[in-house]
Parts: structure tokens; sequence; C-alpha cells
């Protein structure tokens, strides 16, 4: 199983050319098992435009997380604090081996009803792009 994450543009461009090595949510999958994202970019490309291998999954306060790893977030502290606001705990999700499609995958172009995930959604791994069918439906799907 692997998930597909909406991320924006202007952070994409962080972690294709490396300054960005950890994705940061406010909530985690619960499945243990996940070991690929697929990156969705939001507005305005709106296209699934590569992958990456998911690494270590840091759980902690903000604060211990930007101490841990603000040189290697993509964010400035205020973006970063604007994020996690009123968060008690956070994750931070280790990215490796980035895999950038070329051309981008539109995804309603394999279904037209294609919704993208508020944050993330699972999607299988062998049948990745059936996979996709299943976001149409779950934006937040967590479990």
């Amino acid at each position: 199983m692997d998930v597909l994450l909406s991320i924006k543009p202007k952070y994409i461009e962080s972690i294709i050319n490396g300054q960005k090595r950890y994705e940061f949510r406010k909530t985690i999958f619960r499945r243990n098992y996940i070991n690929n994202a697929y990156i969705y970019a939001t507005s305005p490309v709106k296209k699934i435009v590569g992958a990456f291998r998911i690494g270590e999954i840091i759980e902690d306060q903000p604060s211990n997380l930007w101490v841990r790893f603000n040189g290697l977030s993509g964010l400035n502290k205020d973006e970063f604090f604007s994020y996690f606001q009123d968060q008690d705990i956070g994750f931070a999700i280790e990215i490796t081996d980035v895999e950038v499609f070329e051309p981008p995958i539109d995804p309603t172009e394999t279904n037209p009803d294609f919704v993208p995930p508020q944050s993330f959604c699972y999607v299988r791994s062998t049948l990745f792009l059936t996979g996709l069918r299943e976001c149409k439906k779950y934006r937040n799907l967590d479990g």
C-alpha cells in the first residue's frame, strides 16, 4: 500500500532540488506498511508529478521537530509554526529516492471523477492508477 500526498507546488520544487528532505503532517498514516508516496501538486498544477520512498517517520512536538529538522524542512519558521498552530504533536516524514515523472500524470485522464485528497489517501502499490479511483470518495482516508 502506498499513499498519494497533496503538496503545494512551491514545496515540491524544494523536494526535487533536495532542499526539503522532510514532509510534515498533522496526522499520519494508520497503516504501518506504507513504502512510497506519490506527489500530487495542488492548484494550479493539479497533476501527479513524482514519487518518493518513505524513510523514517518521526512523531514529536512541533517545536522539537523544528529544532531537529528546520534546515531540512524547505520551510521558514513562520510557515512551519503556522501549519502546526494549536497542534501538540506533529510528524516528520523522511523523503528518500525522489523520482520525477516526465510528463506528469493527469489523474483525470484515468478517472474523470478524481478528487485530490486534502492531505493524503491510500493507493494500492501495484495498481497505482487504478488506486486513484479510490481517492474520489475519500479525501482524508485515514484507516
